[in-house]
């Protein structure tokens, strides 16, 4: 079996890839497997490398050594190949999919655990063509995620800062734009702030709004949420972040489905687990068991039943 390492260089702010080359070299001292270290040159560069990686039919692990990008990436590459597994070993910014797995998160943090992993199916969604991990999503929430880089970019301006500007930016141009949605038996036209669509449950840095998505559930879990004024903008994003949407159903709508079509009035900025794509036709499908994914040694969550 070999184990492939995906590194981003990038990835945290800081190049880690001696770093990372190190302790893989320690840790397969004592082990019969191969590994490899591959190192990203551009952004979506990995989604290739991988599969021709999983083509060769191989047995193959791959560790996406980066944040969600990258393991975004990975899994993209992997998809469809019932020899590969892919995880992330957490080494970026936000690192959103693991908190997901709340308290056992930290197995992904640490390379014996994964390298004792098991491997199991999880699901991944068709974002008109592109596959997502996480959550996938259209509206103010990826506009403020988009323009936050444009804006960290200006002198003085970066870190929070660079969020918060684009929030103001965004907020003042207006939240709402015009959507045509049918998501199962719902079939809806108005004005809409957002569609979020969730595999995993976190997103941008720390929003968390449906708490009970799973990634192996074999569910999609979406969020309808209207058009609402300016002020109320900050009271509804308390709620929408910390998943209590049920407070305020006037405003948000829950539906479990495996497929949605949104036909928006003119282009727009597609979230795809924190990368951008545009269009004015979205349809998200959910595809169960897409991808193997490797399950570090010590996590319980997948263990817990459904409450």
């Amino acid at each position: 079996m070999k184990h492939l390492f995906v590194v981003n260089p990038v990835a945290g702010g800081t190049n880690r890839s001696t770093e990372i080359y190190e302790k893989v070299k320690k840790a397969f001292e004592d082990r019969e497997d191969s590994f490899e270290i591959y190192i990203t040159n551009a952004p979506l560069d990995a989604i290739e490398a991988v599969r021709k990686y999983c083509e060769t039919g191989e047995e193959l692990r791959i560790y996406a050594c980066g944040g969600d990008g990258t393991f975004n990436e990975c899994c993209c590459g992997a998809a469809g190949f019932k020899n590969a597994a892919v995880t992330p070993y957490a080494n970026g910014t936000g690192n959103d999919f693991i908190k997901t797995f709340g308290e056992d998160k930290q197995y992904f943090f640490q390379l014996e655990n994964l390298l004792n992993g098991t491997v199991m199916p999880i699901d991944l969604m068709d974002v008109n063509g592109r596959k997502c991990v996480d959550i996938a999503s259209v509206g103010i929430d990826a506009r403020i995620g988009t323009d936050v880089h444009k804006y960290s970019k200006i002198p003085l301006i970066g870190g929070a800062t660079g969020y918060i500007t684009s929030l103001v930016v965004n907020v003042i141009k207006g939240l709402g734009q015009e959507m045509k949605i049918e998501a199962g038996d719902v079939k809806t036209e108005g004005k809409f702030a957002m569609v979020t669509c969730c595999n995993g449950n976190f997103y941008g840095g720390g929003f968390n709004p449906i708490k009970d998505a799973n990634p192996a559930d074999g569910q999609m879990n979406i969020l309808l949420t209207k058009n609402i004024s300016r002020l109320k903008a900050a009271s509804l994003i308390g709620a929408y972040g910390d998943g209590r949407y049920y407070e305020v159903p006037d405003l948000i709508t829950r539906v479990d489905a495996n497929k949605i079509h949104v036909k928006l009035d003119k282009v727009s900025v597609i979230n795809i687990d924190g990368e951008a794509i545009y269009t004015d036709d979205l349809t998200v499908e959910l595809i169960p068991g897409a991808v193997n994914f490797i399950v570090p040694e010590g996590m319980t969550y997948f263990d817990k039943k459904p409450e």
